[in-house]
């Protein structure tokens, strides 16, 4: 614009000057001659010509809160601000004439809005722009990121963000652990159930180091198990493994217990814990649970779709896989992605020779050694009796036990495995396995089973039942009415019989049949 402001003072000014610059600058030859018209009218066109003009719309915090009432609605929110601005000129019409019949009712000024936001005043605009002026104001003013928070919250705003790769490390370096549930049902001891998958990947090779699949929600026990398979290198769990450096892994309270974090305290790994609601702190076990959705769970047959969070009830596409199918599968699967897998971050290598191919040391610990670093200690000292040795008021024995009645031992246990246990002396040195003394059959344990399910559905139902009589149920109007015609009257003879059959229930149970004998019969 300067170049053009200077050919017109020196009269060398062109159509074909005016026409190549509104093709460089995106804009029409009107808009142009504009601008060259508006130069030096005011400070601002003489020192930047072309500027835009002061007094256009801009987007202020408070709109920026009332989209975020409206959910990233902008023609609501445009609604909103004319029925404020027509309320304001008019100040004898009532609110509820304001607003247009088709919008739904505008929060009064100083709601407080959703989210815990504190309230903030509703801006009257005058004079309010047109929907289009608006709506460019907001595709201007508010980047994509922003506009997609507002309408489906941070985790879309956080879709269009832009991330930095952390720098490549070595092998054992940093290790990722993860649940993930996959997305088909399984049966395991005759009923369906979602299987859980708790592994552990080598950010630098991209390598599945272990594994562990649970049969329902995991525990602290699945974290052991996955922690157990990913140090030991020996089969069929090598030859990826070793003692990492560090662990990363989000604040789940399977993670975060007392037995994860002292076992890999005593494994001399550095823990991590991300903060809430970052899964692109972790990229590797993320990006590892979404390729297994895609490439696995939807090939198996019981595959059920993700559907949205209002719909629940996920209907499976085929017959059920059995736990040990399943189990079968998924280590062959993790066998495919660690030895013939290319991932893009290893440029055409497979995990297994970036593996092979990286020459960092490995600190190997024997198998006996893990296990027992794995395993939760209650601190107590027991004695083994003739019944063997009692732990959670149960007994275990074991064939090692004989001829050692009396002696001292501790107790180290796997969380919730209490089907068998480790003993050892005071000291620490194991001494065997103990099992379960008296352990109950397959039919009680199925009966056990049917009785817990059967009160549970009975304890549900009553509930239900109980819920419904909480609610009071009005009818529906479809003109202006306050809300006071019951849909639930009853009469009162049942409003008081109700009371008094509860109460008469209650005595019941009090009475005492045996306090006053019955008279003798009549002779007829």
């Amino acid at each position: 614009m300067r170049s053009l402001l200077g050919l017109r003072s020196r009269r060398a000014l062109t159509t074909n000057h005016v026409r190549t610059t509104a093709q460089c600058l995106g804009v029409s030859e009107r808009t142009v001659w504009r601008w060259l018209a508006d130069a030096g009218t005011t400070p601002e066109t003489a020192t930047h010509p072309g500027a835009r003009h002061g007094d256009r719309f801009e987007i202020t915090p408070q709109i920026r809160v009332l989209l975020a009432y409206w959910h990233g609605n902008a023609s609501a929110v445009h609604r909103e601000l004319v029925a404020r601005a027509r309320t304001a000129t008019s100040p004898g019409t009532p609110a509820g004439d304001a607003a247009s019949p088709a919008s739904p009712p505008p929060p009064p000024s100083g709601m407080p809005l959703p989210g815990g936001a504190p309230p903030t005043a509703v801006p009257v605009l005058d004079p309010v722009p047109s929907l289009s002026t608006f709506l460019r104001g907001l595709r201007r003013d508010l980047t994509a990121g922003e506009r997609a928070g507002h309408r489906k919250g941070p985790e879309a705003a956080r879709a269009l963000d832009v991330f930095a790769k952390r720098p490549r490390t070595w092998r054992n370096h940093t290790w990722e652990a993860d649940h993930v549930q996959a997305s088909l049902r399984v049966t395991a001891d005759g009923d369906l159930v979602h299987p859980y998958i708790t592994w552990f990947i080598d950010c630098a090779t991209k390598a599945v180091t272990g594994v562990a699949v649970t049969p329902g929600p995991p525990t602290r026990a699945s974290v052991l198990a996955a922690l157990r398979s990913a140090i030991v290198r020996t089969d069929p769990y090598g030859p990826f493994g070793g003692l990492p450096e560090h662990v990363r892994f989000d604040r789940g309270r399977d993670f975060l217990s007392r037995t994860v974090t002292t076992a890999l305290t005593t494994l001399d790994a550095d823990i991590t814990v991300l903060p809430p609601y970052s899964p692109h702190l972790k990229g590797g076990i993320e990006n590892l649970n979404h390729c297994v959705e895609r490439m696995l769970f939807t090939a198996l047959p019981g595959h059920t779709p993700k559907q949205p969070r209002r719909r629940p009830d996920r209907t499976p596409t085929g017959p059920a896989l059995s736990f040990r199918d399943f189990t079968a599968e998924l280590p062959a699967w993790a066998h495919w992605w660690n030895t013939e897998h290319h991932p893009d971050s290893l440029h055409g290598s497979t995990p297994l020779k970036a593996w092979q191919a990286d020459p960092t040391p490995l600190n190997d610990i024997p198998a006996a050694d893990v296990w027992s670093f794995t395993l939760e200690d209650d601190g107590r000292t027991r004695v083994i009796t003739s019944h063997g040795v009692g732990f959670r008021n149960r007994d275990y024995i074991a064939d090692w036990m004989t001829g050692q009645a009396g002696r001292e031992v501790t107790v180290r246990f796997m969380p919730h495995h209490t089907h068998e246990i480790e003993v050892c002396t005071p000291d620490g040195r194991r001494l065997g396995t103990a099992h379960l003394a008296d352990q109950a059959t397959d039919e009680q344990r199925a009966a056990l089973r049917r009785a817990r399910a059967s009160r549970a559905r009975r304890l549900r139902a009553e509930a239900k039942a109980a819920e419904q009589l909480r609610h009071t149920r009005f009818a529906p109007t479809s003109t202006p009415a306050d809300a006071q015609q019951r849909l639930d009257a009853i009469t009162a003879p049942e409003a008081a019989r109700e009371p008094a059959r509860h109460r008469e229930g209650d005595l019941g149970k009090l009475a005492l049949p045996d306090l006053i004998p019955p008279a003798p019969p009549p002779p007829d």
